[in-house]
Order: C-alpha cells, then structure tokens, then sequence
C-alpha cells in the first residue's frame, strides 16, 4: 500500500542559516594627524583594538557612551567587542576634533517556521508559526499557501509579538505546503498532508452507513469494511463502491455475536494530495 512520499518538516529555520563567523580583530592606530582608519566596518562579535603610536595622550570616548577607555599613553591598547550591531560615532576626548566611526554588521535577516501537526484530518485546523530573528515585535510577516497542484498565494499578513513571535491558524483541504516572508528573508517550506474525513454510523442495528468528506467528489471510489480481530487488527472483510454522494449504505455481514467493525480508504483510492485513512468504529451485534 503505497503512501505519498512527502517530506515533513516540523520545525525549519530560514533556508541556511548563516554560518557563524569567527570573530576577528581590526587595528586602529591613534595618531597625531587622526585614527588610522578613521572608519572601520566589522562583524558583529568582532573586536576593535586602539594604539596609541602618537607621543602625547588620547581617550577613545563613543558619541552616545556605548564605550570609553582610561587615558592611553604613548605605547597603550585599548580594546572593545562589539555585541550589538549598528553604527558607532566615537572621538578623542583629549582631543575633541579627532573623530572616528566603527560599523558593526549584524547577521543577515532570517525567519524560522514550523507547524504543530503535519498531519490532519479534512476540517481540522494547524497552526503554522516562528520567530523573526530581529526577536521585536510589530515586524510585518507575510503567510503564503501552496495547495497541491497550484501555485504559491499569500493568504495573510501579519504582525509579530512579543519576542519577534508570529503565528497563524490554518485549515488546508488538501496537501500544503506553507512558507513565510519577512524583509528579505524566505522561510523554508513546512508542508501538512491531509487524510479525507472518514465517518461510519449505523442507521439500524445491522444497517451503516459510510461517509467520505474532502474537496473532491469520491463517487465511484473504492473503501474497504473490516472488522477487528481478536488480536486488535483489521481484517478486510468486504469491499464497497460508494455513490454519488461519497457516500454508500450497507448492511453489515451476518456474524453471530458483537463484531467491530469501520471502513478504511486507501491511499490510491484518496487520490493524489490525500493520505490514507480510516474511520472511528462501529459495534454491530446479531443475537443469531
């Protein structure tokens, strides 16, 4: 009994995400004339390290505080590792007209995406959600569908929460794969698959009746009745053809005793974008 093969990812990260990069450090030397360079542009995590080569004392002091070191003598380092991305205007405290500038590259944007159940069955809900890697809330987040056999459509925008979190309640009626969109960054796929909402009731005490549910039609498609072993198995008993209505009324075979029994719908039968799957069961007793 063939399955269809698709691959489920519960939880994904942002395509690939970045590899760290080894944290470096950048010279800048302290001179009469000025900081040599007077602009740099690092890594987030990077290190900067001020000399002092000239013959008099300097103070590195950062416009907005963000860093200050002790007065530096001729010969002396200062260091500083910058955690946080984003630009740094600094300048010589001892000397106001020596100014300088460090940049500070933050990784590039990235959204992670999973779903709470890759599986479900026609008419129940999922939820798709993630975090933005900025981690602030009230970032706009983009939801796009791919329903099997169609092209991709965004079918939500959204703001995040707290902690740069976003969420949001899907019901697919067949296999999708959802992906999601924030600044430049594309998610990864996450892709629930759909099993037809298969009922059986009994109209009578010999008498059920089965009920196919899903997008399609399923008149004409094969199901199979089985019934339950004394070992816990289903035993395929009888095979039924349903009606225009996906749907097919029988009578249960005549067994003495109580028999379970449910219907159950392969794979093939489902068609393309649906699993397998089977009914909640049925008691039926014949007293003779």
């Amino acid at each position: 009994m063939k399955r269809l093969l698709v691959p489920l990812i519960v939880v994904a990260a942002l395509a690939s995400p970045a590899q760290s990069l080894a944290a470096t450090t950048v010279t800048v030397q302290i001179e009469a004339s000025g900081f040599k360079a007077k602009n740099v542009t690092i890594n987030q995590g990077d290190t900067v390290r001020w000399i002092n080569v000239d013959k008099v004392n300097h103070q590195i002091v950062a416009n907005k505080g963000a860093f200050a070191s002790g007065i530096l003598k001729p010969g002396q380092v200062y260091t500083f590792t910058f955690t946080t991305a984003g630009g740094y205007a600094y300048h010589d405290a001892l000397h106001p007209s020596l100014t300088g500038a460090v940049y500070a590259k933050g990784p590039p944007p990235s959204i992670a995406i999973g779903v709470t159940a890759p599986i479900i069955t026609y008419g129940e809900q999922t939820i798709v959600s993630g975090t933005v890697s900025s981690g602030k809330p009230n970032e706009q987040v983009l939801v796009l569908a791919q329903p099997y056999g169609s092209s991709a459509q965004q079918i939500a925008a959204l703001m995040t929460a707290a902690g740069g979190a976003y969420s949001f309640t899907v019901s697919p009626t067949i296999l999708t794969s959802y992906s999601v969109r924030w600044k430049t960054a594309t998610s990864q796929t996450v892709t629930v698959q759909v099993r037809p909402h298969v009922t059986l009731t009994r109209t009578s005490s010999t008498r059920l009746f089965a009920k196919i549910a899903a997008t399609p039609s399923f008149a004409g498609r094969t199901i199979y009745l089985q019934r339950r072993s004394k070992f816990g198995q289903w035993v395929t008993v009888e095979k039924l053809k349903l009606g225009p209505n996906s749907g097919r009324i029988f009578t249960a075979p005549h067994v003495k005793g109580t028999t379970t029994y449910r219907v159950y719908m392969t794979t093939n039968q489902a068609g393309t974008g649906y699993l397998d799957s089977g009914s909640n069961s049925v008691r039926v007793r014949y007293r003779r």
